[in-house]
């Protein structure tokens, strides 16, 4: 009995202290959120989401017909929901490899706080970002240029150097982040959203999330000039190899057959 008193003092004891020293984001809770708007983002959850979710959020089973599976919402946090409902990925208009971003939003935004602070009622999750922390306003260009060599390291692999997106596996992809709001960029890396990882303030500071954030918004306003001259819509390669093939190599077979019809 010994044993199994200590072992269940050594596991009280780390979840205490993993409760005290988690990052702050998973910590947030509902605490301007009152009771009514929890109480009405419910009933649009239950509305809307509980079919594939579960009726409390626990995630739903899959049906014969491979719809209903939603993941469960519990943790997720008030983030992920204004991300996901915000942008229009949710909720799923088809089942598919990834949910697309659509313009056009079934929700107003007072309905979408509603949910998210339901949902953030359920369990600690990471919370909408503030607009201090989007505030890009004060950053240096050191700061700036800081945030774009983190995204290149981090992110660039899966959006492109320059934020445009590129091709996954299985169907899947990196969204172009042009014109992307600065809240919903912070979102999806404090929340991961489908192939993408979770960066939490242990792996990116929340001062350099707001400078990549400063910096895809001054690529995507093109307030920086191209390094290389043209861009070629910033597609990688491809494009590049592309207009090579085309053009440079076009040009060099055209001035053979010229320099050949004149010699004869």
């Amino acid at each position: 009995m010994a044993v199994v008193v200590l072992i269940a003092l050594a596991l009280l004891l780390v979840g205490g202290l993993y409760s005290a020293l988690s990052p702050r984001e998973a910590q947030a809770t509902t605490a301007t959120a009152s009771a009514d708007d929890i109480e009405e983002g419910k009933k649009l959850f239950l509305a809307n989401c509980a079919t594939c979710h579960g009726i409390n959020a626990e995630g739903g089973a899959q049906l014969p017909d491979g719809s209903g599976a939603g993941p469960s919402l519990i943790g997720v946090g008030a983030a992920s929901v204004d991300f996901q409902v915000g942008t229009g990925r949710m909720p799923l208009a088809q089942s598919a490899a990834q949910a697309p971003e659509v313009s056009k939003i079934r929700f107003s935004q007072e309905q979408i706080d509603q949910m998210a602070a339901y949902i953030a009622s359920l369990a600690p999750g990471p919370a909408i970002p503030t607009e201090e922390e989007l505030d890009t306003s004060d950053l240096t260009e050191e700061q700036i240029a800081r945030g774009a060599a983190i995204f290149r390291t981090n992110c660039a692999m899966c959006h492109n150097s320059a934020g445009k997106g590129g091709a996954l596996t299985a169907g899947k992809y990196a969204p172009d982040l042009t014109g992307v709001s600065a809240k919903h960029i912070y979102e999806a890396m404090v929340t991961g959203p489908q192939s993408m990882p979770v960066f939490n303030n242990n792996n990116i500071s929340p001062e350099d999330k707001t400078a990549i954030i400063a910096w895809l918004v001054n690529e995507n306003d093109e307030v920086r000039p191209d390094p290389g001259g043209l861009s070629l819509g910033s597609l990688g390669p491809v494009s590049e190899g592309l207009v090579a093939w085309i053009a440079g190599i076009g040009l060099l077979i055209g001035c053979s057959v010229w320099l050949g019809m004149k010699s004869s």
